[in-house]
């Protein structure tokens, strides 16, 4: 049985989103510095800020992973409308997920997936996708278990 638990973010998460919305910043930056967003000095205020900008939305749902009263994750996941630029019907889409190092190997970014995926069902999304950092390995092992294929690869190039 699982020691944790999966409910909607509400507002008073804020600061925890923002942190935990830092570390994939800075995760993120780390794996290609030219490529992801600088982690300046307020991110934890701007992610947090932002997050928490999306709980009233009908299109979205940010869910948190519980401990022991303490948020060791979350995922971020919204309803995007067809895009004939990425040509692509309307979708469901994984923006976020995070989990903290130290509860890693726990079942939790699972348990947020399947969460975010039944939401996403639950309001009409026929296919959800996704986009992983090339280098982020152990999130391509996660999604690929989880039924996920691949099926675009990003190209950056510097001007």
């Amino acid at each position: 049985m699982a020691d944790f638990r999966i409910r909607p973010a509400t507002s008073r998460d804020a600061e925890t989103l923002g942190e935990l919305g830092a570390l994939l910043v800075r995760s993120h930056h780390d794996f290609d510095s030219r490529r992801f967003m600088a982690p300046g000095p307020q991110i934890e205020k701007g992610y947090g800020r932002f997050l928490t900008s999306q709980l009233d939305r009908d299109d979205c749902v940010v869910l948190v992973a519980e401990r022991e009263r303490q948020i060791v994750g979350y995922v971020y996941a919204t309803l995007e409308d067809r895009s004939w630029r990425d040509l692509r019907d309307a979708c469901g889409y994984i923006d976020d997920i995070v989990v903290r190092d130290t509860a890693r190997r726990s079942g939790v970014a699972t348990s947020l997936m399947e969460a975010a995926m039944d939401w996403l069902r639950s309001h009409g999304a026929p296919r959800v996708l996704l986009m992983t950092a090339t280098p982020n390995h152990a999130a391509q092992q996660l999604f690929a278990r989880l039924g996920f294929r691949p099926t675009m690869v990003e190209m950056t190039r510097e001007l």
